[in-house]
């Protein structure tokens, strides 16, 4: 059997993060059928050197809002945050093959004789974006190892990412690090392509858990422990008008709101999760009458579940929101800094259509690329 590493942005964070380790999953469980049994997808426990000093037990000193109501906020959420980093250690543990210790641009290359690798998927997530991780070594292939063997990206994303010369003079160079390279987002195809050898497969690719159906992670969902009609207010970072537009439609709708967020003065009047788990996390959005959210993959499973939602513009997140929103065809959920009703019943079954064929084509993009590491194999 053939090993293959997932390099993405997962397990080292200040703060945990549902998508980052559902795309991860989804991705691994997506190259696992692929390869029908033949591929061993292994989760690199990869810390870049931007996040070396973070510590989601002890967050405060890499919080992005460090006014004295977030602090607070995030002092009070302490203990929901301990619980929650438990689980999610217990979720990269148990439902994945985890590189047996955490790697750095260090001593990334010992990986290949450490858990014998020679192929790596970088992404997915917005690993190439300059603003959060820099120019990442790793995560924009410029190891030995990853440079010797087979790398390729699957659904990378820039985010909204601000280069100068000295950084597009970088990134020049190290596009060329990948046999192929899969983005997310659009906006970006034609420069790499203006920017890499003509051998380099570049195409816009969906986020892997859209590759996934609802079934599939219902199978991974925790059993319910809410009771009564509710909406889920999922956010990533505090917004003031997101949660009034969430007071306001809970109250027209008479649901109660449940709440994942570090916003910890709200407990008095909404039920607080931070605690939960990745899986608890998707029976909160399965079972939710209304979604409103700041999170990209907030909006991702609202979809997957077939859920009423809305989403508000988020600082770096942006972009990646559009270009969904917009393959979607849901552009009037996205909201900036106004509140309007958007409360009407979204046609799922069209949205689907419009999902799944970018799901062919994403689907088609990484059995290539799975396919080129087995015939590169075969010819060493």
């Amino acid at each position: 059997m053939k090993n293959i590493a997932i390099v993405s942005y997962n397990i080292r964070c200040n703060f945990t993060n549902y998508g980052s380790a559902l795309q991860s999953w989804a991705l691994k469980e997506v190259v696992k059928r692929i390869g029908e049994g033949n591929l061993n997808p292994i989760l690199v426990d990869y810390c870049p050197n931007s996040h070396i000093d973070c510590d989601p037990l002890n967050p405060f000193k890499n919080m992005w809002d460090k006014d004295e109501r977030s602090i607070n906020n995030c002092k009070l959420s302490m203990p929901a945050i301990k619980i929650n980093y438990k689980k999610f250690d217990d979720f990269y543990t148990n439902r994945f093959n985890r590189t047996k210790k955490m790697y750095t641009s260090n001593n990334f290359d010992e990986i290949s004789k450490d858990e014998n690798v020679n192929s790596f998927i970088c992404g997915a997530d917005t690993i190439f974006c300059v603003d959060e991780f820099g120019m990442d070594e790793v995560y924009y292939a410029n190891k030995k190892c990853m440079k010797d063997g087979y790398t390729f990206s699957y659904a990378a994303s820039f985010g909204d990412s601000h280069f100068n010369d000295e950084t597009y003079k970088i990134l020049n160079q190290r596009l060329n690090n990948f046999k192929a390279i899969g983005i997310r987002e659009a906006g970006m195809i034609d420069y790499i392509k203006e920017h890499v050898d003509n051998n380099i497969d570049v195409e816009r690719v969906i986020d892997p858990t859209l590759l996934l159906t609802q079934d599939d992670y219902e199978e991974i969902c925790s059993p319910q422990t809410e009771s009564g009609d509710y909406l889920l207010l999922y956010a990533r970072r505090g917004n003031k008008i997101m949660d009034e537009y969430a007071e306001n439609l809970a109250r027209e709708k008479n649901l109660r709101i449940i709440e994942i967020s570090l916003n910890a003065l709200n407990k008095d009047i909404h039920t607080m999760r931070y605690d939960a788990g990745v899986e608890e996390f998707l029976t909160l959005v399965k079972n939710a009458k209304y979604i409103v959210t700041n999170s990209y993959h907030g909006m991702i499973f609202a979809t997957i579940f077939r859920k009423p939602f809305v989403i508000f513009s988020r600082e770096q997140c942006d972009t990646k929101i559009v270009e969904v929103l917009n393959i979607m065809g849901l552009e009037d959920r996205l909201l900036i800094n106004e509140i309007k009703p958007v409360y009407d019943v979204i046609n799922y079954d069209d949205v689907f259509d419009k999902i799944n064929v970018e799901k062919e084509k994403s689907i088609r993009y990484l059995k290539k690329q799975l396919n080129n590491i087995h015939e590169e194999d075969k010819n060493e």
